[in-house]
């Protein structure tokens, strides 16, 4: 039987026969970083990328790099951290995303049981979120995975942390 943890450094799962932990998803990297394992050669792990962003959703993991934390705020993009890289670890492209993070919803939504919240969907400017009424007063939150931006900013007003972000590579 396995366990999954949500954190700001990946998805883990916990298996509980083996007693052992492995890494489901990569970490939240900040936005446009390169690939895992180049990003991991590349950083140097200097911190100038968080102490950069505006909204402080970047903190350091425990192995030295920079994750993203969406406790607080969300992602608005600016590119600050990008600039603030020296070594390049963060390349800012203009042609595509800056990730592959998009929002979903956990089955302890509110308004999927019944009870009346759209707190996600109001602070949802690309208007990726939206309602879909079901039978018996519920309202089933839909994510619009074109619309989604992964921002991150329907994570911090949800009343019972329904909404997780997850590494979602999207067609073009």
């Amino acid at each position: 039987m396995n366990k999954i943890a949500y954190t700001a450094e990946g998805v883990t799962r916990l298996d509980l026969l083996g007693g052992r932990l492995r890494a489901a998803n990569p970490p939240m990297r900040p936005p446009w970083a390169l690939g895992e394992t180049e990003f991991q050669d590349i950083c140097t792990g200097c911190d100038a990328c968080i102490d950069a962003c505006p909204p402080a959703i970047l903190k350091k993991a425990r192995a030295g790099y920079p994750v993203v934390d969406f406790t607080n705020a969300g992602c608005t993009f600016c590119g600050d951290c990008v600039s603030a890289c020296r070594p390049k670890a963060l390349v800012r492209n203009t042609d595509g995303r800056p990730w592959t993070l998009l929002a979903t919803v956990a089955p302890s939504c509110l308004s999927a049981k019944g009870t009346m919240c759209r707190m996600c969907g109001d602070r949802c400017d690309a208007q990726a979120i939206t309602f879909k009424l079901a039978l018996g007063g519920k309202s089933n939150p839909i994510i619009d995975a074109l619309l989604c931006t992964g921002c991150g900013d329907c994570i911090t007003p949800c009343p019972v942390d329904a909404i997780n972000m997850i590494s979602h590579p999207l067609e073009s």
